[in-house]
């Protein structure tokens, strides 16, 4: 399984997005600072969690959730 999520920090307005194939383990890198793009906003939670079968499907839906359409999409559906 393939998975997009969505996290938010608890300290700050700050949203990520990021795809991963072990969603168990994801949000433990995130909040331990294994993740620089991340690493000084922790702690973080899961605000949504998308799962795929594809790969090829779920790095094309990470990369409309980074665009201007797709956050805008996030925002008013997802979050």
């Amino acid at each position: 399984m393939y998975y997009v999520y969505i996290i938010k920090s608890l300290n700050t307005d700050m949203i990520y997005t990021g795809f991963t194939e072990n969603i168990k383990n994801r949000l433990d890198e995130h909040n331990s600072g294994k993740s620089p793009h991340t690493s000084k906003f922790r702690p973080w939670k899961f605000l949504h969690i998308s799962i795929f079968t594809s790969k090829k499907r779920a790095l094309e839906f990470e990369e409309y959730l980074k665009s201007g359409s797709g956050i805008a999409f996030r925002n008013k559906r997802l979050v």
